[in-house]
């Protein structure tokens, strides 16, 4: 049909399952169907009994996605809670070894990480002009210094009493607590990044913090509560990851920032902050917990799926700006 000016205008009518499919997130749904059909093929023993045994280390990971996820929107980042979990996890195994109740080690786990996520998130907004890689890349190895320091000579400890930890490394089912934990954190999160008045402050000083700032919006206390509320899951992180272990040592937690980071970049969350949706995170960390678990089940060395992972990572940071210049080269062109 052609309009006054001349132009022929089209007469389609837009199909939303088109866009669906082809956003970031439908993509991801595609690659984790695909990622599941090859690790079928791959691996004999590849099934949801096998994948859910193998899962809990992978969940208390998880744990630590969708705080860091809200950090990346915020345009911050901490690369110290993989440290942060090892210091709770040592501090859990400690308490329960001196014969605190298992209240009690629960609350001394998640007060470790709250007083370390308070403390990166104080520095961060006191001294803003510097970098939160650099202030949480010192606060890294000051974390993991104290708990080798308080694992002593041997760098691990062992529970003498797992009773508490076993009720956290319990199932229903087939599934493990940890399971329900991750799914109930997922839409807790997502629908507070969505629809509550925190989120939409997390993506407005993520675009622009100096114009939230002007805008009325509490920059500083909204970056505190982010890094509070990081700590606390590192917390929770460090008292899963001692129930399938039952114990601590100096390489508990290790790369488990680089892993959640992973995991919140690849799901479509910014790195540069303001874009992104939770519920993509969520897709690519089971994505990732399947691909390494059917890998590792054929005995692919873990270096070669660090090396895949990380591939996959370099993916997911260039396909957006990729897209970008096409769309601005046909722009261009028309």
């Amino acid at each position: 049909m052609a309009g006054k000016s001349g132009r022929t205008i089209a007469n389609t009518i837009d199909k939303p399952w088109k866009k669906v499919i082809l956003s970031w997130e439908g993509v991801l749904v595609l690659l984790f169907i695909a990622i599941n059909i090859l690790c079928i093929a791959i691996s004999p023993v590849y099934n949801a009994t096998n994948l859910l045994r193998e899962s809990p280390k992978y969940l208390a990971e998880m744990l630590l996605l969708f705080p860091m996820a809200y950090l990346l929107l915020l345009g911050e980042i901490d690369i110290s809670v993989g440290s942060i979990v090892c210091l709770a996890a040592t501090m859990a195994c400690m308490a329960s070894n001196a014969g605190v109740p298992f209240f009690g080690v629960v609350c001394i786990a998640i007060i470790t990480g709250l007083a370390c996520g308070a403390f990166n998130g104080f520095i961060t907004i006191k001294f803003r002009e510097l970098p939160t890689m650099i202030i949480t890349l010192g606060t890294q190895i000051v974390f993991r210094g104290i708990a080798e320091i308080a694992l002593g000579s041997g760098g691990s400890i062992s529970l003498t009493d797992s009773s508490g930890f076993k009720l956290l490394n319990g199932k229903i089912g087939i599934f493990p607590y940890s399971f329900f934990l991750i799914i109930i954190c997922a839409i807790v999160f997502t629908v507070i990044a969505d629809r509550r008045n925190y989120g939409r402050k997390l993506y407005a000083i993520g675009s622009n913090a100096k114009t939230a700032f002007y805008s009325g919006i509490k920059v500083k206390q909204t970056i505190l509560i982010a890094f509070i509320v990081i700590g606390v899951f590192a917390g929770l992180s460090g008292l899963f990851l001692t129930s399938t272990a039952y114990g601590a040592n100096t390489t508990t937690g290790k790369n488990f920032e680089m892993d959640a980071i992973a995991m919140a970049v690849f799901g479509g969350v910014s790195n540069m902050g303001g874009k992104g949706k939770l519920y993509g995170a969520f897709v690519s960390a089971f994505t990732i917990m399947c691909l390494r678990i059917g890998l590792g089940q054929i005995n692919v060395n873990s270096q070669v799926i660090l090396i895949i992972l990380g591939l996959l990572l370099i993916c997911a940071v260039l396909l957006p700006n990729i897209a970008g210049m096409i769309s601005a080269k046909k722009r261009t062109a028309k």
